[in-house]
């Protein structure tokens, strides 16, 4: 990766000593980290760091309703969390050593949900969908507290087509890659909505779908969070990283 040099001072007493510091001349990739319903950011830190780590600027945040906000949870509505979700990708993507062109959404659940229906507001280039939940479009402006869970539950059992959910028809028109993550006993999100999700698909440069074995909606095993944090790194590291390395010009080291 090629990097500028400039000449600087550090002090310390009675004397300034000469430094260089090195910054990488190309932006880098930015990974927006969007948590679930009743969740917060705290799901996704530790792996957001390790991520960081591997030369990608990582965002973590709590949607309205969530963590110190949770008090007004009865009353947000799922256009809120959209322009929540909106402003913290707009919040990434103007960060200066963010490459706005190479951003991937990591999302659960309802995150996945909100993650997909910005994918066809904003430019981007990565999803990464675990345990994804689907809502059909009606009573978009009530509060998603109250939303009827025996309607829901029956709602993501049928097939849907790209024409009948706006989530789903953001999903035919991305054309980035995608990973999609389904948990073997899911007890919120039936088999039958990944295998919807995966159809909507249909342009999708690549997908990649995972089961996670033996894990619940909310991954709470150990051994469920340690299969797709190391499954998520290593998408990563193929998909995003090896797409930085692969444009890096060819004299680079």
């Amino acid at each position: 990766m090629s990097t500028e040099i400039f000449n600087t001072t550090i002090k310390v007493p009675h004397q300034h000593l000469d430094a260089r510091l090195l910054v990488p001349q190309s932006p880098v990739p930015g990974i927006l980290f969007v948590h679930g319903w009743g969740g917060s950011q705290h799901f996704d830190l530790k792996r957001a760091h390790t991520i960081a780590g591997m030369g990608c600027i990582c965002l973590t945040f709590d949607l309205a309703g969530h963590n110190s906000n949770q008090h007004e949870r009865e009353n947000v509505t799922r256009e809120q969390n959209f322009q929540d979700i909106c402003a913290a990708f707009d919040t990434l993507s103007s960060h200066p050593m963010v490459d706005s062109s190479s951003i991937a959404i990591v999302g659960h659940s309802y995150g996945a949900y909100l993650a997909c229906l910005l994918s066809e507001f904003r430019s981007v280039r990565w999803l990464s969908l675990l345990a994804p939940a689907l809502y059909p479009d009606d009573d978009w402006l009530s509060p998603k507290d109250q939303l009827n869970r025996e309607l829901l539950q029956d709602y993501r059992l049928h097939t849907h087509s790209p024409q009948e959910n706006r989530a789903l028809q953001a999903c035919s028109k991305f054309t980035g890659d995608v990973l999609l993550f389904e948990a073997e006993y899911d007890e919120l999100i039936p088999r039958q909505t990944l295998l919807t999700y995966r159809q909507a698909f249909s342009q999708a440069h690549s997908l990649t779908h995972r089961v996670l074995e033996g894990s619940n909606h909310a991954l709470d095993e150990k051994v469920a969070q340690r299969d797709y944090s190391v499954l998520l790194y290593r998408w990563i590291q193929e998909m995003i990283i090896g797409a930085r390395i692969g444009h890096l010009p060819n004299n680079t080291t």
